[in-house]
C-alpha cells in the first residue's frame, strides 16, 4: 500500500454524503490502524455551505453509528485534481462537474470515479441525497457509505 494515498470524497453541497463517507472512511482506517498512510477530506461542487459542519441529521444518524464527522464543507477547486489520488463522487451530477472541472484545468492526476463502484454487498447507481428525505435515507446513505468504503479500503491496500 502506498504511503500517504489521498483520497477526496465529492458531493453537491459537502454538508450530508460526502463529509458521511469521509467520516466512514477515516472509521475504518482508525479500526485497521492506518490513519498515517491516508490524507481524506471531502468537498462539494457547490459553494453553498462552505465553513459549515456536516448537517444534524446526518451528524446524528453518525454519532449513533459512533462515527465522527470531523470536516468542515468547502467547495472543490482545480488543485483538488492533483492534490489527490482518488476523487470519488456521489452521483452522476457530481461526476460530470468533476470530470468537467479536469476538462477545464487541462489534466488531473487524480483517479476520478463514482464511490458505489466499491460497493460489495449493495447493489446502488448512486448515494441518493438524504437531504430532503426523513430520517431513514440518512441510514440508508451510511450503509451505502460503509459498503463503499469497505470496498474502496481493500482495493486500496
Amino acid at each position: 500500500m502506498a504511503k500517504d494515498t489521498r483520497v477526496l470524497f465529492v458531493c453537491l453541497g459537502n454538508i450530508c454524503r460526502s463529509p458521511a463517507a469521509e467520516g466512514v472512511f477515516l472509521h475504518l482506517l482508525a479500526q485497521e490502524g492506518l490513519e498515517d498512510r491516508f490524507v481524506v477530506d471531502s468537498a462539494g461542487t457547490g459553494g453553498w455551505h462552505v465553513g459549515k459542519p456536516a448537517d444534524r441529521r446526518m451528524l446524528a444518524a453518525a454519532e449513533r453509528r459512533g462515527i465522527h464527522l470531523p470536516s468542515r464543507a468547502r467547495q472543490l477547486d482545480a488543485g483538488d485534481l492533483s492534490s489527490f489520488d482518488h476523487i470519488l463522487t456521489m452521483d452522476a451530477s457530481n461526476l460530470a462537474d468533476v470530470q468537467a472541472l479536469a476538462r477545464e484545468v487541462g489534466s488531473s492526476s487524480a483517479r476520478i470515479e463514482p464511490l458505489v463502484r466499491y460497493c460489495r454487498r449493495m447493489d446502488a447507481r448512486e448515494v441518493p441525497d438524504p437531504y430532503y428525505g426523513g430520517p431513514d435515507g440518512f441510514e440508508h446513505v451510511l450503509d451505502l457509505l460503509d459498503d463503499a468504503c469497505r470496498g474502496l479500503l481493500e482495493e486500496v491496500r
